[in-house]
């Protein structure tokens, strides 16, 4: 297997234009020189994320984050860097030619695309099974009862799996797939399989006896990549309400499916929830389908009934409301009030869509077609009012103790509202109908610990500042040829060695940089973490020091010199041990001395600056 070359990755990085491709995931709008928009990693109402086009930089002074083309790809959709390469390298008409890569990550990437590759071959498998077999009539039927016309089946390649023990365990094994990349697949079981195996891991798997296919007599629903459409896992429904086991069975987690990481649809409708700007949340494939055939696109499925947080960071990405469409039994009101905090959290605004009884939106287009359903769209509450509405037709909502409940679960949701005037008209309209003070309300709500990437954001760690010495010289190393050359003859390898805060001037200096090419900069920040990457973005952007020589000279003698103090002082430590031998204490002597003699050369030494380029 093979690493894109140094070169390649500088050409990818000049033939995207990192304005043009930030702008084409949402507006930015022209300041000056700059441009700025909300910053998409974390929730804010005043801009403060800026693209610099002469630098080909992005950086957030909100919540720190920074980087280039690469490292913005990377943030924005989720991707490994390999990934946001290869996404900006097909943007841009660059074939990619590579360099052998290390034997580890080669076995990685080939699992990879091997069980991509299974999962298409089973897939197709699946679809033929249901298109052609006579043991799939009954499949068929249901299908057909539920509204699913053979070219919708073929557009979303439903399928059907035999009940069969392995069928496509066997059918796997002659298009030449290993049992271990069946069983890597989550597509088998192993029979008497070891239970502390996780199959996401990258460790062996010791081959057993028999296997036996996970999915047995049911349809079967490809759930696909949203970023290109591949096939990552499945989710098989039984034909019949009566049927034995699980009314649906989900592909287990494997490298590439992780369930709460995934929306159902997604690669299908992220163009319509663009436009709309509302994501319309469906529990289950069938209603997504149904709603997706029948034109009301703007759709998508939680892998499971409550969304994660990580879920909610996708969706965000696209929309800024959301309809819950959960059926109006028990389970779907819990489920949509376990959605609410981690929607909430991404600073989504809910509503909720109350579908008549005994009716999902599967049902409701297929009797009373798709105006139906949009209306109830349109006719959906927010959140607040609907709960408010569907407590106050109980009982129990007129004593004081039910009363006193519901405020109480109330305040738990207010308290996730981030946006003052939001939660103070949501205060409002809780107390009123409650008939209870504002105030006493207000003294039940809590402050919730949010992590960053449960609000919406990127786990970026906001950077810590940099000493002024040593944010100058990162600044010099960056931003000027003559003062990087000059640091470079300097013995900075030893110098920066034991300090933690010259570990990223190490970085830099050691990097294959040529700082006036902003192709080659951005190739440096996506190989940097995300906090080191936010401090140079944050370095690149200020305004370089005046007579950078001079700047350059001075601040490398005060590390110098400030390095050769934090080490005598060590040392000199070293002398308050017990138990010295003699020898041990005149080697510390010395080593004192030799650092003071030092020093004292330091601060007579008159050292060349840097001599400018002619």
């Amino acid at each position: 297997m093979s690493k894109i070359p140094q070169e390649t990755l500088e050409l990818i990085a000049s033939a995207n234009d990192i304005v043009e491709v930030i702008g084409s995931y949402f507006p930015l709008k022209r300041a000056g020189t700059a441009y700025k928009a909300n910053c998409p990693f974390h929730n804010e109402k005043t801009p403060s994320f800026t693209v610099n086009p002469q630098r080909q930089i992005f950086k957030c002074f909100g919540c720190g984050a920074g980087g280039g083309v690469f490292k913005f790809v990377e943030l924005y959709e989720n991707l490994s860097f390999p990934e946001a390469v290869k996404k900006l390298a097909d943007r841009a008409g660059i074939k990619i030619i590579e360099e052998q890569l290390s034997s580890e990550d080669d076995r990685r990437f080939r699992m990879r695309k091997r069980l991509l590759a299974l999962h298409q071959e089973a897939a197709n498998w699946f679809h033929r099974n249901l298109l052609k077999t006579q043991a799939a009539l009954p499949a068929r039927d249901y299908l057909k009862n539920r509204g699913i016309s053979v070219e919708v089946a073929k557009g979303w390649k439903i399928g059907y799996a035999p009940d069969s023990w392995d069928s496509l365990v066997n059918h796997a094994l002659e298009l030449g797939f290993t049992p271990e990349e069946i069983v890597r697949s989550g597509l088998a079981t192993m029979k008497e399989a070891n239970p502390d195996m996780n199959i996401a891991s990258e460790e062996s798997v010791v081959s057993p006896a028999k296997y036996y296919d996970r999915f047995r007599d049911r349809v079967m629903f490809p759930i696909c990549d949203d970023r290109n459409g591949e096939v990552i896992a499945f989710s098989g429904r039984v034909l019949s309400a009566d049927a034995k086991g699980a009314k649906y069975v989900n592909s287990p987690e494997t490298i590439l499916f992780t369930k709460g990481n995934v929306l159902f649809g997604l690669h299908k409708s992220k163009r319509a929830l663009i436009d709309k700007q509302i994501a319309i949340v469906c529990e289950g494939q069938l209603d997504l389908i149904t709603a997706f055939e029948s034109g009301v696109q703007n759709v998508i499925a939680p892998q499971g009934t409550a969304f994660t947080q990580k879920q909610a960071q996708i969706l965000k990405r696209y929309v800024e409301e959301v309809v819950l469409c959960f059926d109006a039994d028990a389970a779907g009101q819990k489920a949509a009030e376990r959605s609410l905090a981690a929607l909430l959290d991404a600073n989504l605004f809910v509503r909720i869509a109350q579908m008549p009884a005994g009716h999902d939106p599967d049902s409701l287009i297929r009797e009373q077609g798709a105006e139906a359903f949009a209306r109830q769209i349109t006719d959906a509450k927010d959140f607040f009012d609907y709960q408010i509405d569907r407590r106050a037709s109980l009982p129990e909502f007129a004593t004081p103790r039910g009363k006193m409940k519901f405020a109480k679960e109330m305040a738990v949701f207010v308290s996730l509202l981030s946006e003052a005037v939001l939660r103070e008209a949501v205060i409002g309209k809780i107390t009123t109908r409650l008939e209870l003070s504002a105030n006493d309300f207000r003294a039940m709500l809590s402050t919730p610990s949010r992590k960053e990437a449960a609000s919406g954001e990127v786990a970026i760690e906001k950077p810590p500042k940099l000493g002024n010495t040593m944010a100058l010289l990162c600044t010099l190393a960056l931003r000027n040829i003559d003062t990087r050359a000059w640091l470079l003859s300097q013995p900075w390898r030893e110098t920066l060695r034991n300090n933690p805060e010259g570990d990223l001037l190490a970085r830099i200096l050691e990097a294959d940089l040529r700082v006036d090419e902003p192709g080659s900069v951005s190739v440096f920040l996506a190989k940097l973490n995300a906090t080191d990457a936010a401090i140079v973005s944050t370095l690149l952007l200020q305004k370089p020091p005046e007579n950078p020589e001079t700047v350059v000279l001075d601040c490398w003698n005060a590390f110098e010199r400030s390095e050769i103090q934090r080490r005598r002082e060590a040392v000199t430590s070293k002398l308050r041990s017990a138990n010295l031998s003699d020898a041990e204490l005149q080697a510390i002597q010395r080593e004192i001395m030799e650092l003071k003699n030092r020093e004292d050369l330091l601060m007579k030494q008159d050292r060349r600056a840097p001599k400018r380029n002619s």
